[in-house]
């Protein structure tokens, strides 16, 4: 199966891999689904080119986005058959707290930066209260836990690592956005964590092309093993399966 990445890759990455030692880290036998920051903000209202969509929402990601969701439904929907712990990221919104971004963009006296502040009509004010909204594509469900972040990684300043640990989950399957930021960073940290980390390809995406594909490159070779959706939905298939109970020997 071509990779993503291989259009990315000159001669000599190439001569690199092919002698290198095989690094993946596959399943573990308590795995969980985790589902990073797909919130409204990042999908508009609409499945429509980025540079219309962010016209309304400058964070969309354009049809990147849309193109992913029907391939993390899929992966929702397996996990959620299989009974293994689902748990949604978003962004903790209208706290008080600022983001990493929104606060590199305030000046000494902490107001916003040129361009970030300002007044907003209705429709402006509206998007903005939906904005850390999960799409309702991939909703949480009842029983289903929702953490709110205000940082790149899904463990920083949540209770992630505690709930995974009670659960005694020793894989991640991991779908979401950004591949270059909140994805990468959860994923960096989650292998800090010793967790086995499965990345869905289909299931990320980005604003960039080169930037997603290269940082799915750069998470295969040193944190995760970067699947394809099909494998993921196979594997927890398997999962989902009970092992066949042995008829007692006659005696």
């Amino acid at each position: 199966m071509a990779r993503i990445w291989e259009p990315y890759l000159t001669d000599a990455d190439k001569a690199h891999l092919a002698v290198s030692k095989d690094r993946r880290v596959g399943f573990g036998s308590k795995p969980a689904l985790l589902l990073i920051d797909l919130y409204r903000a990042v999908f508009g209202d609409k499945p429509e080119p980025m540079l219309d969509s962010i016209k309304l929402w400058p964070s969309s990601h354009g049809m990147a986005g849309w193109n992913a969701l029907p391939h993390i439904q899929q992966v929702l929907e397996a996990s959620r058959a299989a009974q293994i712990p689902v748990i949604h990221i978003t962004m903790l919104a209208d706290s008080g707290m600022l983001g990493w971004f929104d606060a590199a963009h305030r000046d000494s006296g902490g107001r916003a930066g040129v361009g970030r502040g300002g007044d907003m009509d209705a429709a402006a004010l509206d998007r903005k209260k939906r904005a850390a909204q999960i799409v309702d594509e991939v909703a949480p469900i009842a029983g289903e836990v929702v953490l709110k972040k205000t940082a790149p990684s899904s463990f920083w300043g949540t209770p992630l690592a505690g709930h995974l640990t009670f659960h005694g989950i020793d894989t991640l399957i991991v779908c979401g956005e950004a591949t270059s930021g909140c994805v990468r960073a959860s994923v960096v940290e989650a292998a800090s964590h010793r967790y086995r980390v499965q990345v869905v390809e289909e299931g990320c995406f980005d604003r960039h092309e080169a930037t997603h594909a290269l940082n799915l490159f750069d998470m295969h070779q040193k944190y995760a093993d970067v699947i394809p959706a099909a494998k993921a939905l196979e594997w927890l298939e398997d999962f989902r399966v009970p092992a066949k109970v042995k008829e007692p020997a006659l005696v």
